[in-house]
């Protein structure tokens, strides 16, 4: 079954969404995100996606501590991602507790903290790759350079990375609906790589159409927005996916 990643964006102690990873055009959808994470929880939600986009921009975790409270009311897995660019920030990461730690522009331009972060993490390890109109994007969305996604993606596969984050940028926070066509992609060329993907749900017939793109290592799917705007609920998004997964 395709699993599914309740999204928790931390900003400014809040857990916010962002529009196409912009930082100025946030939405609050909760005050207290260890509250929410609980909530999530209870609507049956056994696996979390948290990020803090405050480290992301300045490179190294701001709400550790708030991480680390999420994770101790979660009862299921908790990934952690945002500003995770060194050993120490890494190191600081897995001392919330959360399951697994999430990584993307550091490992991707640093072979040594990749290698490094295989080792240290092995099934913990998730790398994330941010793309905006097939291009990669760094540093917290804020740059995009003019390296292919899936060309990147195929690299990542002999290094050893089990897991592999893809989120479309353009889809993010939109409601647009995801780029199944890219994800296709991304997910063929990366075999045997786990592939979670973000970006642009907004219906359970979006959950729907890529349960039927029938991707056997397409392992989970992030949703925010869809979910505190109350479009579907987790029970119906779960139960979606488990009717539409690969066998």
């Amino acid at each position: 079954m395709i699993t599914l990643y309740p999204a928790i964006d931390l900003k400014g102690g809040q857990a916010v969404r962002l529009r196409q990873g912009d930082f100025a055009q946030s939405t609050v959808f909760s005050d207290d995100p260890v509250a929410q994470a609980r909530t999530f929880a209870e609507q049956g939600a056994d696996s979390l996606h948290v990020v803090d986009l405050d480290g992301a921009l300045e490179g190294q975790p701001v709400h550790a501590a708030l991480v680390a409270s999420i994770a101790a009311v979660f009862p299921g897995t908790v990934h952690f991602g945002g500003g995770l660019r060194s050993r120490p920030a890494i190191e600081t990461a897995l001392a919330t507790g959360v399951d697994r730690v999430v990584v993307g522009t550091a490992v991707l331009d640093d072979r040594n903290l990749l290698e490094w972060a295989i080792d240290r993490l092995g099934d913990r390890l998730v790398v994330a790759l941010d793309a905006r109109q097939g291009k990669v994007a760094t540093h917290g969305w804020t740059q995009v350079s003019d390296r292919n996604a899936v060309q990147v993606a195929e690299e990542l596969v002999s290094t050893g990375v089990r897991h592999l984050l893809y989120t479309d940028i353009s889809r993010d926070g939109t409601l647009g609906g995801p780029n199944t066509s890219a994800l296709r992609r991304l997910a063929e060329a990366v075999r045997p790589l786990d592939v979670i993907a973000s970006g642009g749900v907004s219906s359970l017939d979006d959950l729907r159409r890529l349960g039927e793109l029938r991707l056997s290592n397409l392992s989970g799917v992030i949703v925010g927005r869809a979910l505190y705007e109350g479009r579907f609920s987790v029970s119906e998004a779960l139960e979606q996916l488990r009717a539409r997964s690969p066998s």
